[in-house]
Protein backbone atom coordinates (compact mmCIF):
# COMPACT_ATOMS: atom_id res chain seq x y z
CA UNK A 1 0.00 0.00 0.00
CA UNK A 2 1.39 3.38 -1.01
CA UNK A 3 2.01 6.19 1.44
CA UNK A 4 -1.07 8.20 0.53
CA UNK A 5 -3.29 5.13 0.78
CA UNK A 6 -1.90 4.38 4.22
CA UNK A 7 -2.61 7.94 5.32
CA UNK A 8 -6.15 7.74 3.89
CA UNK A 9 -6.82 4.45 5.65
CA UNK A 10 -5.59 5.89 8.93
CA UNK A 11 -7.80 8.96 8.51
CA UNK A 12 -10.89 6.84 7.78
CA UNK A 13 -10.16 4.69 10.81
CA UNK A 14 -10.47 7.82 12.94
CA UNK A 15 -13.39 9.48 11.16
CA UNK A 16 -15.79 6.65 10.39
CA UNK A 17 -16.49 5.52 13.97
CA UNK A 18 -17.17 9.13 14.97
CA UNK A 19 -19.81 9.30 12.23
CA UNK A 20 -21.32 5.97 13.25
CA UNK A 21 -20.69 4.43 9.82
CA UNK A 22 -20.15 0.79 10.74
CA UNK A 23 -22.62 -1.37 8.81
CA UNK A 24 -22.33 -4.18 11.37
CA UNK A 25 -23.46 -1.90 14.23
CA UNK A 26 -25.72 -3.55 16.83
CA UNK A 27 -29.45 -3.50 16.19
CA UNK A 28 -32.14 -1.64 18.09
CA UNK A 29 -33.29 -2.74 21.53
CA UNK A 30 -36.81 -4.20 21.52
CA UNK A 31 -39.24 -1.79 23.19
CA UNK A 32 -42.98 -1.27 22.98
CA UNK A 33 -44.13 1.79 21.01
CA UNK A 34 -47.52 3.46 21.21
CA UNK A 35 -49.53 3.30 17.96
CA UNK A 36 -49.79 6.48 15.91
CA UNK A 37 -53.37 6.78 14.69
CA UNK A 38 -53.33 9.03 11.63
CA UNK A 39 -56.55 8.64 9.60
CA UNK A 40 -55.39 10.68 6.62
CA UNK A 41 -52.18 8.71 6.38
CA UNK A 42 -54.07 5.41 6.70
CA UNK A 43 -56.51 6.46 3.98
CA UNK A 44 -53.64 7.33 1.65
CA UNK A 45 -52.06 3.93 2.25
CA UNK A 46 -55.41 2.24 1.52
CA UNK A 47 -55.76 4.12 -1.78
CA UNK A 48 -52.35 3.02 -2.96
CA UNK A 49 -50.24 5.13 -5.26
CA UNK A 50 -47.92 7.69 -3.72
CA UNK A 51 -48.03 8.34 0.02
CA UNK A 52 -46.30 11.61 0.85
CA UNK A 53 -44.69 12.40 4.19
CA UNK A 54 -42.86 15.61 5.08
CA UNK A 55 -40.33 15.48 7.92
CA UNK A 56 -39.71 19.05 9.06
CA UNK A 57 -37.36 19.98 11.87
CA UNK A 58 -33.85 21.02 12.75
CA UNK A 59 -30.50 19.23 12.53
CA UNK A 60 -31.65 15.87 13.86
CA UNK A 61 -34.18 15.77 11.02
CA UNK A 62 -31.65 16.98 8.48
CA UNK A 63 -29.36 14.15 9.63
CA UNK A 64 -26.44 15.86 11.36
CA UNK A 65 -24.15 13.06 12.54
CA UNK A 66 -25.29 10.55 9.91
CA UNK A 67 -22.55 9.15 7.73
CA UNK A 68 -24.64 9.55 4.56
CA UNK A 69 -27.79 11.58 3.77
CA UNK A 70 -30.02 8.53 3.39
CA UNK A 71 -29.01 7.37 6.87
CA UNK A 72 -30.95 10.24 8.45
CA UNK A 73 -34.16 9.15 10.11
CA UNK A 74 -36.40 10.33 7.19
CA UNK A 75 -34.36 8.29 4.71
CA UNK A 76 -34.48 5.23 6.94
CA UNK A 77 -38.20 5.72 7.57
CA UNK A 78 -38.99 5.64 3.85
CA UNK A 79 -37.21 2.29 3.49
CA UNK A 80 -38.90 0.89 6.59
CA UNK A 81 -42.40 1.85 5.44
CA UNK A 82 -41.86 0.43 1.97
CA UNK A 83 -40.82 -2.87 3.51
CA UNK A 84 -43.63 -2.95 6.09
CA UNK A 85 -46.45 -1.83 3.80
CA UNK A 86 -45.69 -3.03 0.27
CA UNK A 87 -47.82 -1.55 -2.46
CA UNK A 88 -47.94 2.21 -1.91
CA UNK A 89 -45.01 4.30 -3.10
CA UNK A 90 -43.81 6.03 0.07
CA UNK A 91 -41.96 9.31 -0.32
CA UNK A 92 -40.49 10.88 2.82
CA UNK A 93 -39.27 14.42 2.11
CA UNK A 94 -36.52 15.64 4.41
CA UNK A 95 -37.13 19.28 5.26
CA UNK A 96 -34.74 19.51 8.19
CA UNK A 97 -32.56 22.61 8.60
CA UNK A 98 -29.80 22.73 11.19
CA UNK A 99 -30.00 25.36 13.90
CA UNK A 100 -33.64 26.28 13.42
CA UNK A 101 -36.13 26.80 16.21
CA UNK A 102 -39.94 26.88 16.15
CA UNK A 103 -40.08 30.44 14.80
CA UNK A 104 -37.89 29.59 11.78
CA UNK A 105 -39.89 26.46 11.00
CA UNK A 106 -43.17 28.34 11.24
CA UNK A 107 -41.84 30.80 8.69
CA UNK A 108 -41.30 28.08 6.10
CA UNK A 109 -44.14 25.75 7.02
CA UNK A 110 -46.29 26.71 4.03
CA UNK A 111 -43.50 26.37 1.48
CA UNK A 112 -41.71 23.32 2.82
CA UNK A 113 -44.62 21.30 4.21
CA UNK A 114 -48.17 22.35 3.33
CA UNK A 115 -47.38 23.15 -0.32
CA UNK A 116 -46.10 19.59 -0.80
CA UNK A 117 -49.65 18.30 -0.11
CA UNK A 118 -48.44 15.56 2.23
CA UNK A 119 -50.56 12.86 3.84
CA UNK A 120 -48.56 13.23 7.05
CA UNK A 121 -46.18 15.77 8.56
CA UNK A 122 -43.64 14.76 11.20
CA UNK A 123 -42.61 17.90 13.06
CA UNK A 124 -39.48 17.58 15.19
CA UNK A 125 -39.17 20.73 17.27
CA UNK A 126 -37.94 21.94 20.65
CA UNK A 127 -34.26 20.96 20.77
CA UNK A 128 -32.91 24.38 19.86
CA UNK A 129 -35.55 26.01 22.05
CA UNK A 130 -34.19 24.00 24.99
CA UNK A 131 -30.56 24.73 24.09
CA UNK A 132 -31.27 28.48 23.90
CA UNK A 133 -33.80 28.64 26.75
CA UNK A 134 -36.39 30.09 24.38
CA UNK A 135 -39.25 31.98 26.01
CA UNK A 136 -41.83 29.34 26.89
CA UNK A 137 -44.88 31.31 25.86
CA UNK A 138 -43.30 32.19 22.53
CA UNK A 139 -42.57 28.53 21.89
CA UNK A 140 -46.14 27.58 22.81
CA UNK A 141 -47.52 30.27 20.49
CA UNK A 142 -45.38 29.22 17.51
CA UNK A 143 -46.26 25.58 18.09
CA UNK A 144 -49.99 26.29 18.32
CA UNK A 145 -49.99 28.42 15.17
CA UNK A 146 -48.07 25.78 13.21
CA UNK A 147 -50.46 23.04 14.24
CA UNK A 148 -53.46 25.18 13.36
CA UNK A 149 -52.09 25.76 9.85
CA UNK A 150 -51.37 22.09 9.29
CA UNK A 151 -54.74 20.92 10.57
CA UNK A 152 -56.62 23.57 8.54
CA UNK A 153 -54.91 22.02 5.51
CA UNK A 154 -56.27 18.63 6.59
CA UNK A 155 -52.86 17.16 7.34
CA UNK A 156 -52.23 14.60 10.09
CA UNK A 157 -49.34 15.63 12.32
CA UNK A 158 -46.83 13.69 14.41
CA UNK A 159 -44.87 15.80 16.90
CA UNK A 160 -41.41 14.51 17.80
CA UNK A 161 -39.89 15.70 21.06
CA UNK A 162 -36.25 15.98 22.09
CA UNK A 163 -33.49 13.43 22.23
CA UNK A 164 -31.90 12.49 25.54
CA UNK A 165 -28.55 14.11 24.87
CA UNK A 166 -26.15 15.60 27.45
CA UNK A 167 -26.15 19.02 25.84
CA UNK A 168 -29.93 19.21 26.10
CA UNK A 169 -30.39 17.57 29.48
CA UNK A 170 -27.84 19.99 30.95
CA UNK A 171 -30.13 22.92 30.16
CA UNK A 172 -32.41 24.05 33.03
CA UNK A 173 -36.07 23.48 32.22
CA UNK A 174 -35.38 21.41 29.10
CA UNK A 175 -38.35 19.16 29.90
CA UNK A 176 -40.73 22.14 29.66
CA UNK A 177 -40.60 21.98 25.86
CA UNK A 178 -41.32 18.25 25.81
CA UNK A 179 -44.27 18.90 28.12
CA UNK A 180 -45.68 21.55 25.77
CA UNK A 181 -45.43 19.14 22.84
CA UNK A 182 -47.25 16.46 24.82
CA UNK A 183 -49.91 18.97 25.84
CA UNK A 184 -50.45 20.07 22.24
CA UNK A 185 -50.66 16.49 20.98
CA UNK A 186 -53.24 15.65 23.65
CA UNK A 187 -55.33 18.74 22.96
CA UNK A 188 -55.38 19.04 19.17
CA UNK A 189 -57.33 16.43 17.16
CA UNK A 190 -55.26 14.85 14.39
CA UNK A 191 -51.98 15.42 16.26
CA UNK A 192 -50.01 12.60 17.91
CA UNK A 193 -46.83 12.64 19.98
CA UNK A 194 -43.91 10.41 19.08
CA UNK A 195 -41.80 10.74 22.20
CA UNK A 196 -38.17 10.32 21.32
CA UNK A 197 -37.34 11.14 24.94
CA UNK A 198 -39.48 8.30 26.30
CA UNK A 199 -38.10 5.98 23.64
CA UNK A 200 -34.50 6.71 24.58
CA UNK A 201 -35.37 6.28 28.26
CA UNK A 202 -36.78 2.84 27.42
CA UNK A 203 -33.70 1.93 25.41
CA UNK A 204 -31.50 3.00 28.31
CA UNK A 205 -33.53 0.82 30.69
CA UNK A 206 -33.09 -2.05 28.22
CA UNK A 207 -29.32 -1.69 28.47
CA UNK A 208 -28.49 0.64 25.56
CA UNK A 209 -27.21 3.94 26.99
CA UNK A 210 -27.94 7.20 25.26
CA UNK A 211 -24.29 7.68 24.36
CA UNK A 212 -24.43 4.55 22.19
CA UNK A 213 -26.92 6.35 19.92
CA UNK A 214 -25.11 9.71 19.71
CA UNK A 215 -21.98 10.98 18.02
CA UNK A 216 -19.13 12.54 19.95
CA UNK A 217 -20.75 16.00 20.07
CA UNK A 218 -23.15 14.62 22.72
CA UNK A 219 -26.13 16.01 20.82
CA UNK A 220 -26.80 14.41 17.43
CA UNK A 221 -27.63 10.80 16.66
CA UNK A 222 -25.22 8.44 14.96
CA UNK A 223 -26.30 6.00 12.23
CA UNK A 224 -27.57 3.53 14.80
CA UNK A 225 -29.59 6.19 16.58
CA UNK A 226 -31.26 7.38 13.38
CA UNK A 227 -31.96 3.79 12.30
CA UNK A 228 -33.57 2.99 15.64
CA UNK A 229 -35.70 6.14 15.58
CA UNK A 230 -36.93 5.21 12.09
CA UNK A 231 -37.61 1.63 13.13
CA UNK A 232 -39.69 2.71 16.12
CA UNK A 233 -41.54 5.40 14.16
CA UNK A 234 -42.37 2.98 11.35
CA UNK A 235 -43.59 0.40 13.86
CA UNK A 236 -45.81 3.02 15.54
CA UNK A 237 -47.33 4.09 12.21
CA UNK A 238 -47.99 0.50 11.16
CA UNK A 239 -49.48 -0.31 14.58
CA UNK A 240 -51.89 2.60 14.19
CA UNK A 241 -53.26 1.35 10.88
CA UNK A 242 -56.73 -0.23 10.83
CA UNK A 243 -56.36 -3.95 11.47
CA UNK A 244 -57.99 -4.92 8.18
CA UNK A 245 -55.41 -2.95 6.20
CA UNK A 246 -52.37 -4.50 7.85
CA UNK A 247 -53.95 -7.97 7.64
CA UNK A 248 -54.60 -7.51 3.91
CA UNK A 249 -51.00 -6.48 3.27
CA UNK A 250 -49.37 -9.41 5.07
Amino acid sequence: MTGWRLRLAALLTVLLPACGLAEDAPGCPPVTVSPIVAPGFAAAVARGGEVRIVAIGSSSTAGAGASLPWRSYPGRLESRLRAALPGPAFTVMNRGAGGEDAAHMLGRLERDAIAERPDLVIWQVGANAALRSMDRESFRRFLREGLERLRLAGIDVVLMDNQRAPRITARPGHRDYDAMLAEAAAGVPGVTLFSRAALMDAWSAAGVPNDALLISDKLHHNDRGYACIAEALSAALVAGMPARQTATRR
